[in-house]
């Protein structure tokens, strides 16, 4: 089985599910907080030395805790939870009780069984929760405890539970993705040493910073426990229903199971008092019932059966959310990663490999892990996604070197990680220690199905994605070479791994095989178009599933300066075809938008190059020897500063930005300064930049990874020119709090804003980016601004804004809110933000409108500006475009009027300008027309 449907229950569990499906279930309250109401004596406790030992209670007072149960139950709760949140092996050893583990987990069970035999009904039954805690050690956080311990802990507690009647096993207010993936494990293997097993629900704790104390956010957490087929997935203590507004519509959103949510009583004050009464508990989850995301509901520390009546009152005859997400393709780090997501390729650092990077080799060899781990984090900053990570050294103990960089590692970088390796005990030596999901590196059919028997189990228990090369056991040829066999190979290891071993299609990554282009070797002559074509073969027929390469194998053994040019242009192909991550050194990438036209038609040819004879190319045409010629003496040839300094000064700023580069920079700024100010600069040649980078991102011959090192150099050039400006006036216009929202990385346009606003009288307020709408609200609340500026790049972002909108409206906010970004335009605004939002909604296509604006809403305009606003925005509220039948739209004249016949030409032969500038061309196009349309 793999590990797969261990979680199904074989008692009640239909029973459960139905309801879940029907109604909203309601669980109990706090356990603690009624145990204190009782004033319980260290003789209760079974001595002073156990005195704060609540789940000794269970042997001890067990008509305390029947009470308890009893008393949630008589409230309106469906579930409750067992007296056993610490009642693990390693939590008990503090009071000398960690042989009676699974003794108490056992009793605890029954004692609420004998409380829900009492309260069941035909119509109303109850179920019982075996509860667990997170432990008092975190693997990530605390450290002094090990994964093995953490599963052998709860292996032991579900043993107790499962004895004692439990319905469901239910893992709470957890902290750190390490330790419940162990726990979870742990669970299982209880369920396998009892051969049988019941639903198990997973609720971790999100603090005021929006992470767990292990520092995962709710979205990469969703990612981390996807393959453990829970019943529900939630939150519960840590805070008050205000802060989990917003991660539990992400969960929702995310989640194929069911979703459960008990926060507490509001946050405790100074004496440790729960500061939300039961009426504004109930009224915030009901709230949460209104918009459909959630499934379960109950309260954690500081609420009473009197919340839970309540909670019960409001949530009645409420619609359950339905759990009907499709799977998406995804993995994490601290954070969640989208496949899916517009942002092809996604970038796999390649320099923490001891294979390909001789430097980390070395750093490793001498023991420099701290060093080597910063070589990670050094690839993030320059735009990589995911980190590969490869320690196979044959001198070297790779399992040993592993465990010791990934201490280091972990702590460092926050995006998911490659773990390459053909040993299947070093991948999971990394698994355990990864806090996300990961990705492992790979599997193939080279000898059978025996890689797949070896790996395929590490995926069901740790959970991760899945790189499959197009290797197969054919003696002669096992490497895919063609297209054909490319896809012949991905199609049975597909078949394999999805009906056989149980691994979704969202979890596979192809690696159709990248082959040198320059060695000479007649076996890969052509072989780059086979690899192009192979990708968009697997695209099309395997949708579900992704691709990776390491595109720098493509260049083995040529010219370094021609290696660079050849891995761009072979990566511009492979995106085009649709490729999803490309495992490569950005920085060591030629900008393929940047590559003169002769060079990139070498590159071409050579990847193209069908060998001596190719019809392609006159007779004796070598592409090796033409393209290897040409570098070797481009090696030579440095760009010199003295050619910079023959273009204009306008354009070598512009070309800056358009390259990433700072060579220059700030030396072309001070001349520019001193005959025009800052504005003009930022607005003129820097702006146009921008433009430039936008016009090649949207043409795709720019990669992301090399729009952000634009926007590096743009910020450096902002920065620089920031202190030569001259603040408008002395005294404050108004205070604005500026935010790029949630899930957007991008700052361009905001820090431009933020600059434009400081020196014309605003103070501002930066709170930087990702920024959930709960920070933004406790940012209104400390700052007591006049207006807030909302600004995104990506298309979800626009989304998020109207999220915020709604969000800032429940909590009574009625600023006026400024929106700003790529993927905004009027009528977005008009028709999806405004309507969400209670205050006065301004679209502001670029800073210097976003200035006027403010300008006029706090000076002698604000009442015209408001009229006018709702004007516009009402008229693009009632703009509707209804489709015209096909009949009428063909017969519809064109809404053109013809004022001058167009010229006949002289014949209509074809013209062909082979050698006319493209960019002077572009000038002539409109681009919204060209990529919009």
């Amino acid at each position: 089985s793999h590990g797969r449907g261990l979680f199904t229950n074989r008692g009640r569990e239909d029973e459960l599910r139905e309801l879940l499906h029907r109604r909203l279930l309601v669980l109990d309250g706090a356990m603690g907080t009624m145990l204190q109401a009782r004033n319980l004596t260290a003789a209760d406790f079974g001595g002073a030395e156990l005195e704060g030992c609540n789940e000794n209670l269970v042997l001890t007072r067990p008509d305390v805790i029947r009470d308890v149960h009893a008393a949630y139950y008589a409230s309106g709760a469906d579930l409750v939870e067992t007296n056993t949140f610490g009642a693990i092996r390693h939590v008990l050893a503090e009071y000398g009780l960690q042989e009676h583990a699974r003794e108490i987990n056992r009793k605890a069970c029954e004692l609420a069984r004998e409380a829900a035999a009492l309260h069941a009904t035909k119509d109303k039954p109850r179920f019982v929760a075996g509860a667990l805690g997170p432990g008092t050690k975190t693997i990530s956080v605390t450290g002094g405890i090990t994964y093995d311990e953490v599963l052998a802990g709860y292996r032991e507690a579900s043993a107790g539970l499962l004895e004692g009647g439990a319905d469901l096993i239910l893992l709470e207010t957890q902290q750190d993705t390490i330790n419940i993936k162990a726990s979870l494990n742990g669970i299982r293997a209880a369920f396998g040493d009892a051969k049988r097993s019941i639903p198990v629900m997973l609720s971790v704790s999100i603090e005021t910073m929006g992470t767990m104390l292990g520092g995962q956010d709710i979205a990469a957490l969703a990612d981390a426990v996807a393959h453990f087929d829970l019943l529900a997935v939630g939150m519960n203590c840590a805070t008050g229903p205000d802060f989990m507004t917003d991660h539990l519509r992400t969960l929702s959103a995310l989640t194929r199971a069911f979703t459960i949510c008990y926060p507490n009583a509001g946050l405790p004050d100074e004496n440790g008092v729960y500061n939300e009464s039961p009426a504004m508990v109930a009224k915030k989850i009901g709230r949460f019932a209104d918009e459909g995301w959630v499934n379960l509901v109950g309260g954690c520390c500081g609420t009473t059966p009197e919340h839970i009546r309540l909670i019960s009152a409001e949530v009645a005859g409420k619609p359950p959310r339905r759990p009907h997400k499709p799977r998406r393709a995804s993995v994490s780090g601290m954070e969640s990663l989208s496949l899916d997501e517009d942002l092809r390729p996604l970038i796999v650092g390649e320099r923490t490999n001891v294979i390909g990077s001789r430097k980390f080799k070395e750093l490793v060899v001498g023991g420099e892990l701290e060093a080597a781990a910063e070589l990670a984090r050094h690839q993030v900053r320059a735009g990589a996604h995911v980190i590969d990570v490869c320690l196979a050294n044959p001198d070297r103990d790779e399992k040993e070197d592993l465990i010791a960089f990934f201490e280091k590692a972990v702590r460092k970088v926050k995006v998911p990680f490659m773990i390459d390796s053909t040993d299947a005990a070093v991948m999971e030596e990394a698994l355990k220690r990864a806090p996300g999901k990961c990705i492992l590196n790979s599997v193939n059919l080279e000898d059978g199905e025996e890689r797949f028997e070896s790996v395929v189990p590490l995926v069901h228990a740790y959970g991760a994605a899945l790189v499959v090369g197009t290797i197969d056991e054919d003696k002669v040829m096992g490497m895919g070479l063609t297209r054909a066999r490319k896809l012949a190979i991905a199609e049975r290891s597909f078949d394999l791994l999805t009906i056989k071993y149980g691994i979704v299609p969202e979890d596979i990554i192809f690696d159709p095989l990248v082959f040198p282009a320059g060695t000479g070797d007649k076996n890969y002559w052509g072989s780059a178009v086979e690899t192009i074509e192979g990708i968009r073969l697997i695209k099309k027929t395997l949708p579900r599933c992704k691709t990776v390469l390491g595109i720098s194998n493509v260049s083995f053994g040529l010219p370094p300066a021609g290696r660079e040019v050849l891995n761009s242009v072979f990566l511009h192909h492979c995106v085009e075809a649709g490729l999803d991550l490309a495992i490569v050194n950005a920085e060591k990438l030629a900008r393929y938008s940047q590559i003169p036209a002769e060079e990139v038609k070498l590159a071409w040819d050579l990847l193209a190059w069908a060998g001596p004879g190719d019809p392609k190319h006159p007779a004796g045409f070598d592409a090796v020897a033409a393209f290897s010629e040409h570098f070797r003496q481009v090696k030579t040839v440095e760009k010199s500063p003295s050619e910079r300094l023959k273009l204009p000064i306008d354009e070598r700023v512009a070309r800056n930005v358009v390259e990433g580069s700072q060579e220059g920079l700030k030396a072309d700024l001070d001349e520019m300064l001193k005959e025009r100010k800052p504005l003009e600069i930022i607005n003129g040649p820097l702006m146009k930049g921008m433009d430039e980078v936008g016009r090649l991102f949207g043409a795709n011959t720019m990669i992301v990874a090399e729009v952000l090192q634009s926007a590096e150099v743009m910020k450096a050039a902002v920065s620089h020119l920031e202190p030569h400006m001259t603040v408008a006036d002395a005294s404050t216009r108004a205070t604005i709090i500026l935010a790029t929202v949630k899930g957007d990385v991008h700052d361009i346009g905001k820090n431009l804003v933020h600059i434009i606003l400081k020196n014309n009288g605003y103070k501002v307020v930066d709170l930087g980016i990702k920024v959930a709408p709960e920070q933004l609200l406790e940012a209104v609340k400390t700052h007591t601004p006049d207006a807030i500026g909302l600004s995104g790049l990506l298309v979800k972002s626009a989304q998020m804004m109207v999220v915020t909108a709604d969000d800032l409206t429940a909590a009574g906010v009625r600023l006026p809110i400024l929106v700003g970004g790529a993927a905004l335009s009027p009528r977005f605004a008009a028709k999806r933000i405004a309507p969400s939002y209670d205050g006065p909604v301004f679209y502001a296509k670029d800073a210097m409108t976003g200035l006027s604006l403010a300008n006029d809403y706090f000076g002698e305009k604000r009442e015209a500006l408001l009229a006018k606003n709702r004007e516009i925005q009402e008229f693009l509220r009632a703009e509707t475009v209804a489709p015209a039948p096909v009949e009428a739209a063909s017969a519809a004249p064109l809404p053109v009027v013809v004022h001058d016949a167009p010229p006949a030409p002289p014949d209509l032969k074809l013209h062909a300008l082979s050698d006319f500038p493209v960019d002077e061309i572009f000038r002539y196009i409109n681009p919204i027309m060209l990529y919009g349309k």
